[in-house]
């Protein structure tokens, strides 16, 4: 799901306070805050001798390419498995695994907010080939409408850790805990609907690997306690499963007509 990815990072990057310099469908140049330097970029001396000489110091740029293949454009490929996103991932779970965020409004008229659950789940698969993606679900916690991709539905909308002056919070209907409980279903239900020849062929991989050691340990009874750890090493490796892991997670309070644009898109 490299596009989801695309859309997480731009997520955030911007929550951080980034700046988006440029940005097409697969790369974007991004200039970093001072602490997200000190984050991603592994240069404390320097930032230790900006403080020393009472320097402000300048934040470095990454520019990212979220292709599905590495291209030779100079960029740093980002993608699942590569050591910056995991990087990203391990900030986000030690500094913002949960938040709570407001939709800005104007003016001086009261205006309710509406509460979504969001959160952005990583599934890895593991047998005989191994991948990832992210899902961002969100869960509306009124009328308990679900949406898919849904950070990048919030791209549209200026969040805020304040609520803005005359804006007020509906209680939601459906408490949170029922509503990851709606959300991890709708993920499995998800899931199911996809190919399962993975599956499949991590099942014939295991069996054949499994075939082959009996026949080298064949009436070898001395080494029936290798064959048996060999087995579960075999079986750890290639035996089909999915996991599912929690990037983060939050409650994000909208306006009435900024859902009602997420629902009908």
């Amino acid at each position: 799901m490299i596009t989801n990815l695309h859309d997480f990072l731009h997520q955030y990057f911007t929550i951080h306070d980034c700046d988006v310099i440029t940005e097409s469908n697969t790369e974007m140049t991004i200039r970093l805050t001072r602490e997200l330097d000190q984050v991603l970029m592994n240069r404390p001396f320097y930032w230790h001798y900006m403080d020393k000489i009472g320097r402000v110091g300048e934040p470095m740029s990454l520019y990212l390419d979220t292709s599905t293949k590495k291209k030779d454009n100079k960029k740093e490929w980002i993608h699942f498995g590569s050591p910056r996103l995991q990087q990203i991932f391990h900030h986000i779970k030690q500094n913002a695994r949960f938040t709570i965020l407001y939709e800005e409004t104007s003016g001086d008229i009261k205006t309710p907010l509406h509460p979504w659950l969001v959160t952005n789940i990583m599934v890895h698969y593991r047998g005989k080939q191994k991948k990832e993606s992210i899902h961002s679900i969100g869960l509306q916690l009124i009328n308990g409408m679900m949406k898919a991709n849904m950070m990048k539905h919030l791209d549209a909308f200026t969040m805020d850790l304040r609520m803005s002056d005359y804006s007020f919070t509906i209680s939601p209907i459906i408490k949170p805990e029922s509503g990851f409980k709606r959300i991890f279903h709708y993920l499995e239900n998800s899931l199911l609907d996809e190919d399962m020849q993975w599956v499949e062929e991590s099942k014939k991989a295991l069996r054949e690997e499994i075939q082959l050691l009996d026949y080298f340990f064949h009436q070898q009874e001395e080494n029936k306690e290798i064959l048996e750890k060999e087995k579960e090493r075999l079986t750890e490796r290639l035996e089909p499963r999915i996991e599912i892991e929690i990037i983060n997670a939050g409650l994000f309070y909208l306006t009435e007509k900024s859902s009602q644009a997420i629902i009908k898109d």
